[in-house]
């Protein structure tokens, strides 16, 4: 990992300028979220266990298999802190099962599948196909400037209902998909349906990171 983590539990030092924010480590695309945001200014922290999460002031939940990170979860017993971090207000970001974790209701899931209820919105896995449906797209990403946001989609999610308090960030402009909700923001809380981390744009993540800043 080129990126370098850091760790409270071997000397990282707070600050409003380079904020501590975690990265669920359980499963998935976790060395590009923290390559990423170590190039915003934060300082990225590895989370496995409840000490770790208690360390952070910000969480960020990857893509990979949502139903595989909901089960180790429950394994390393982060499901019910992250959960009551959440509820006490702690800044998130989500990309893709990140997404589905965050949601209040997931549909197409397994039914032993847990979810952290971070954003009231209905979210839909797997919503645009399979591994081969995967594809590429341009997104006006309300609040970024500088032109459009690349997509990445990948098995992804859209999101098929958001509460009144959840602001729609980004749509898919065209295609079958024409419409479809993909980025969403509640307070702290933000998702993704595609995967910013792979594409080298950093304007999501520095949106982020500039919220937690903003949160602390």
């Amino acid at each position: 990992m080129n990126a370098s983590v850091a760790s409270p539990a071997t000397g990282a030092q707070h600050s409003p300028d380079r904020p501590i924010i975690g990265v669920l480590a359980l499963q998935g695309d976790v060395r590009e979220h923290v390559a990423a945001l170590a190039e915003c200014g934060a300082q990225p922290v590895l989370v496995r266990r409840a000490s770790e999460l208690a360390a952070v002031g910000a969480l960020v939940l990857p893509g990979g298999e949502s139903t595989a990170i909901s089960k180790l979860l429950e394994v390393f017993e982060l499901l019910e802190p992250v959960r009551a971090r959440l509820r006490e207000g702690m800044p998130a970001f989500g990309s893709c099962a990140g997404m589905i974790l965050l949601a209040s209701e997931v549909l197409d899931t397994r039914p032993d599948a847990k979810h952290l209820s971070g954003i009231d919105m209905t979210v839909r896995r797997n919503a645009f196909g399979r591994q081969v449906d995967s594809f590429e797209t341009d997104l006006d990403f309300a609040g970024l400037t500088d032109g459009p946001v690349r997509a990445v989609f990948i098995r992804a999610p859209w999101v098929e209902r958001v509460g009144a308090g959840v602001e729609v960030l980004a749509t898919v402009p065209s295609g079958p998909a024409a419409g479809r909700i993909v980025a969403v923001r509640q307070g702290k809380v933000v998702a993704t349906s595609f995967h910013p981390e792979v594409t080298g744009d950093l304007r999501v993540h520095r949106m982020f990171v500039d919220l937690v800043r903003a949160a602390e």
